[in-house]
């Protein structure tokens, strides 16, 4: 099902005094308008993501937008899309800390070194941000339950803003994901589906599942917001390095929607006024896995897309996304930002996670582990300059990876 979903349109309401600037949805390819009042899914004209779109034509100043009595993602409420405040659904989700890394900085000779911890939103991951958007959407415009296939920290985060917001949840995910994610699911009171394979083959079991379209697919740009949760992130670590930019930002990147929404993010401010005029943005990396790495094979030109990938498993299970519908998104972002794409072998990750470790006490996700070594190789290589300043996305924490992990902390 394509284009308008088959739940309640939200009424033009002139008694709803909403604090956004949503103006509405376009398509990603070709940017024709789709309405913000009604459930979307990918765009009716080519099938791809719809985007929100923001009026931004009136100055808003970052004093008058920003609440800053609000220690979460919603502290940027002017720029997200929910209309009325008594739909959202939050569990105190954003603004994860930015930290300096010292001893790795100093060992490799990168002082402004900093690695941002999605680890510690609700949940445990970055995903957190996404589906609690999602979430006070699908309840804001009528939808009685959602259901995702996910390879572990989506299907949680649904799990636990469905069970918040009182919808259904219904989760797909790879019979190989750690036992960790299956047991939040179950105790958030979601269905769970257990399906051989990656997250393509669960994707294949939700859409046969939900071929009534009585629930609401959230799978990653099928619907347009829980891009709009992701891209908190820009603004969160725009606002806690005063403004500034990192040089490089290193992203974990599966199914791409954190990637496109802090570009997305960056933009925005850049239309805002929030950034310095001549402020140059930062150069976008996205780091995949070497069992799984669709958007490096397109990048670097082995393939012309995604469309056939096969990919394998990995203990970053969030990167064994082998057809991501996002590709060309991401595609345009590295393009737009001169950045790169490079994949980290799953023993490099191993690596990559037992450094920050014992030398700077993160326990960072497979995928935190996997953007520190891409780091390392960039600067061997001379792409990375060892005084500008680098900054790592670690998107969750490893505590529900240990069946993955279990024991690698020796060499």
């Amino acid at each position: 099902m394509t284009g308008s979903f088959a739940f309640n349109s939200l009424p033009m309401n002139p008694t709803i005094e909403t604090l956004t600037r949503l103006h509405e949805l376009e398509c990603s390819e070709c940017g024709q308008p789709h309405s913000a009042h009604q459930l979307q899914l990918v765009s009716e004209c080519h099938q791809m993501p719809l985007v929100a779109t923001y009026d931004l034509r009136e100055r808003l100043s970052r004093s008058a937008a920003i609440n800053l009595a609000d220690a979460s993602m919603w502290r940027y409420r002017a720029l997200l899309p929910l209309l009325d405040d008594k739909n959202k659904v939050s569990l105190g989700e954003g603004f994860t800390p930015l930290l300096h890394l010292p001893t790795l900085g100093g060992r490799y000779e990168l002082p402004h070194l900093l690695l941002k911890d999605e680890g510690q939103n609700p949940t445990g991951s970055f995903k957190a941000r996404g589906l609690s958007m999602a979430v006070s959407k699908a309840k804001e415009l009528g939808a009685t339950g959602c259901i995702i296939p996910t390879a572990g920290n989506a299907g949680v985060a649904l799990a636990a803003y469905c069970a918040r917001a009182g919808l259904r949840a219904v989760v797909a995910m790879p019979r190989h994901t750690p036992k960790a994610f299956k047991e939040a699911c179950y105790w958030y009171g979601a269905e769970v589906q257990l399906i051989d394979g990656l997250i393509n083959d669960c994707a294949a079991w939700v859409r046969q599942r939900n071929a009534d379209g009585q629930l609401l697919d959230v799978s990653t740009l099928k619907e347009p917001y829980r891009l709009e949760g992701k891209k908190t992130m820009g603004y969160e670590l725009a606002e806690q390095l005063g403004w500034q930019l990192p040089d490089v930002l290193l992203y974990p990147a599966g199914g791409g929607t954190g990637l496109i929404g802090i570009w997305k993010a960056f933009r925005e401010m850049q239309q805002l006024g929030w950034l310095a005029p001549d402020a140059k943005l930062s150069r976008m990396v996205a780091v995949q896995a070497d069992a799984c790495q669709p958007l490096v094979a397109t990048y670097t030109g082995q393939q012309a897309n995604c469309h056939d990938y096969v990919g394998r498993p990995s203990i970053a299970n969030g990167l064994a996304v082998p057809r991501p519908l996002g590709e060309k998104m991401m595609l345009r972002v590295l393009a737009e930002s001169n950045g790169t794409a490079l994949s980290i072998t799953d023993e490099e990750m191993i690596e990559g996670m037992r450094e920050l470790a014992r030398h700077e006490g993160l326990f960072v996700a497979p995928e935190g582990g996997a953007v520190w070594i891409a780091a390392r190789k960039l600067l061997a290589s001379g792409w990375i300059a060892p005084g500008e300043r680098i900054l790592l996305l670690n998107t969750g924490s490893a505590q529900k990876y240990l069946d993955n992990v279990e024991g690698r902390w020796e060499k």
